[in-house]
């Protein structure tokens, strides 16, 4: 099988205030792109990125169409600037947004429009304070996990705890070696001390709401009404889906929807594009989380790149000749 290329592009947690600069200053192109989404979703994005104040960037419903925009904007100049194309299209949570504009089956105006919308659910979702998410890191074994997540869920529920204080869930397959559970707040407390007792390395997560949960039901049902007539056009670039971590032929909006309640399989998303002969994986966007996901599953041969630093990626672009 012939050698692709993968388009990762990042989610929520890529953030950070500065971020796209030499972009808006070099490229009039990723300019046009900030005023189409500023326009569609009436934020003013650039000053976001640019200035902050981080307190305001942070905001889900802000870091959502920042993200996207800056994201399509790298796509953008990647495309004019090193002639950069690929095959298959992946993104972390929010990033199947851009990787949807970048395959050319949503628009941007739609798109923004969409994201500003989904972070303001997911927000509202879980009060304040009510969720919290844990990375669990090192080596894995799932099964043990998942046994941890139905028992400490059981046990807070017999003990009378209402359905937010006692779920938890895993949210994000992000790596072999990193998985995050999501979930009520005292729930997740709770997970916490019975993995360490188990011998397993967690970290709280600084984050806003229990994303990707059971408990993000109600911004499911608040977005299914404005995704369930979403026509995306049919386009050679194929998706590899986050709720299934597979390529997705017939990819509808019904793969956006699932998502918000359901987790994140990007340790499976990486493993169909290596089964597809990916060897190029591209990361689109501020940050370089995804990178830092993904390098130890890959083999040495691969080409891996982040694009956080713009100047430098498009000459490692331009300098090889087999990046299509």
């Amino acid at each position: 099988m012939s050698s692709q290329t993968l388009a990762m592009f990042p989610g929520q947690g890529s953030q950070y205030v500065g971020m796209a600069r030499f972009l808006l200053e070099n490229f009039p192109k990723a300019k046009h792109v900030f005023e189409e989404a500023e326009d569609a979703c009436r934020l003013s994005l650039r000053n976001l990125c640019l200035d902050g104040p981080e307190s305001e960037l942070v905001l889900t419903e802000h870091t959502q169409p920042v993200i996207l925009t800056a994201s399509v904007a790298t796509w953008v100049v990647l495309q004019d600037e090193a002639g950069f194309s690929a095959k298959y299209f992946a993104g972390h949570s929010l990033g199947e947004y851009s990787a949807l504009v970048a395959a050319g089956k949503l628009s941007l105006t739609t798109a923004a429009k969409l994201v500003r919308q989904r972070g303001k659910e997911m927000q509202l979702a879980v009060p304040l304070g009510k969720g919290a998410m844990l990375a669990v890191l090192g080596t894995m074994d799932l099964p043990v996990l998942e046994d941890v997540c139905r028992r400490v869920s059981s046990e807070l529920k017999t003990s009378g705890l209402d359905s937010l204080s006692s779920s938890v869930q895993i949210a994000n397959y992000n790596s072999p070696s990193q998985v995050i559970l999501s979930g009520g707040a005292k729930a997740i407390d709770a997970a916490a001390l019975a993995l360490e007792a188990l011998k397993f390395k967690t970290k709280l997560l600084t984050v806003s709401a229990p994303f990707h949960s059971s408990l993000m039901a109600p911004a499911r049902l608040a977005m299914e009404a404005s995704l369930k007539d979403l026509k995306l056009t049919v386009t050679e670039g194929q998706i590899i889906a986050n709720i299934t971590g597979n390529v997705e032929p017939n990819y509808t909006s019904d793969f956006l929807i699932q998502q918000i309640d359901g987790p994140v399989k990007w340790t499976q998303t990486i493993e169909t594009a290596l089964q597809q002969g990916a060897q190029r994986f591209i990361e689109v966007g501020p940050g370089k989380v995804l990178s830092g996901m993904v390098k130890r599953s890959l083999p040495k041969e691969s080409l891996l790149v982040s694009t956080d630093d713009i100047k430098e990626s498009i000459l490692k672009l331009t300098q090889r000749a087999d990046v299509v």
